[in-house]
């Protein structure tokens, strides 16, 4: 009779002895991500911070910045596996999971204005962002990139998506997530205001459904426009998260087309850099394709199917926003106070550009998509 122990492979016991290790690693990191992101959601269901634009996502971010800069320093050591893989790995999960709030009966919603009308306002707000940005300003292209993102999509969400395509750094983020936080804040203050002021010069058509449909199009984070508004009213709330949601939807093909520039741009600078040296070759660049992103749009086609139930969808809501809370609480950890004091004053000039543009230049978009589609 053969002993067990004797047909164990070295593969088998290699496995044995480094899968546990490798899970007791990852666990202090994942717990403290999970405890500031249980603690950011918390916060998040205070009715004055709800009625303010501040969601889950921002307030773990800034938690995880007040303690990454006070006491994480001495935990580093043995969370900073766990706190790597709540950045990254739980980051695509989350932003996957994300598409179970999507269905393609959003886009008949909204009509084909709608649609044209979050694609032009994506489209012309990070266009802005890059060239302003990097010509105007001398920012690097990945900071310009990231609030232009976040500023032309769905705030930090859209941020966060973007940074693995980018490659960026955590403070590059911040900078750009804290951009989103605060002229998100200040749009729930100031449009319905404007709401008010259109009353009277009918910039934007269709009444209460038509400043929806501007406020969905234009205001950074999901939460800023549920509190913008609702300030203007029910109806226009309802229109506004819809057009919000097709927006967030365009996030998918934004990323495809984006890693698909960034390998083009990449080897032509090979392609130059060879023409000026002779002895250097230039190397085939790989398209980084984003796969989450593809996975995103599976899970947004399989929930127009309407094949879940509403409590499933419920509970897979619940847990991605818990995995882009953790991702954001990790992120918040990995960020020093000092570099964005190196960042200086032209990321928030650029974002308020940018901002400027989202105001003026969307509400002008709103018309004239309304004239031409109807």
């Amino acid at each position: 009779m053969t002993n067990a122990s004797s047909t164990t492979t070295p593969s088998a016991i290699l496995l044995t002895a480094t899968a546990p290790p490798r899970m007791l690693r990852l666990l202090p990191g994942l717990a403290l991500s999970g405890a500031l992101a249980a603690a950011g959601m918390a916060l998040g269901r205070i009715a004055w911070l709800q009625n303010h634009g501040f969601s889950a996502l921002t307030l773990a971010i800034a938690l995880g910045m007040l303690l990454g800069n006070t006491a994480y320093p001495r935990l580093a050591a043995t969370s900073g596996a766990g706190v790597n893989f709540s950045k990254q790995n739980l980051l695509r999960l989350g932003v996957v999971l994300y598409g179970l709030r999507l269905t393609l009966q959003d886009i008949g919603h909204v009509g084909l204005a709608g649609v044209a009308i979050d694609a032009l306002v994506l489209g012309s707000t990070f266009t802005l962002a890059c060239l302003v940005g990097t010509r105007w300003l001398g920012l690097d292209r990945n900071t310009a990139m990231l609030i232009g993102a976040g500023s032309s999509i769905c705030g930090a969400a859209a941020v966060m998506a973007t940074e693995p395509v980018l490659g960026a750094r955590a403070e590059q983020v911040t900078v750009a997530v804290a951009t989103v936080v605060v002229f998100g804040t200040l749009a729930i203050f100031l449009y319905p205001v404007m709401f008010d002021l259109n009353q009277h010069w009918q910039v934007i058509p269709g009444g209460a459904n038509g400043f929806g449909i501007y406020v969905g199009s234009t205001v950074h984070e999901v939460a800023q426009v549920v509190a913008a508004a609702r300030s203007v009213g029910p109806h226009a709330a309802d229109t506004a998260v819809i057009t919000k949601m097709v927006r967030v939807m365009m996030l998918a093909p934004f990323l495809i087309m984006l890693s698909a520039w960034l390998t083009r741009d990449q080897a032509k600078r090979a392609t130059r850099v060879a023409g000026t040296d002779p002895a250097m070759k230039p190397q085939k660049s790989r398209l980084a394709i984003p796969w989450f992103a593809f996975a995103f749009v599976g899970v947004v086609l399989f929930n127009s199917l309407h094949l879940l139930p509403p409590v499933f969808i419920a509970v897979a809501a619940g847990l991605d926003t818990a995995l882009l809370a953790m991702a954001m609480a990790a992120l918040g950890l990995a960020t020093h106070v000092s570099s964005l004091r190196k960042a200086g004053i032209k990321p928030l000039l650029l974002a308020l550009i940018l901002f400027g543009w989202l105001v003026v230049g969307g509400a002008f978009i709103n018309h004239w998509a309304v004239a031409l589609f109807g």
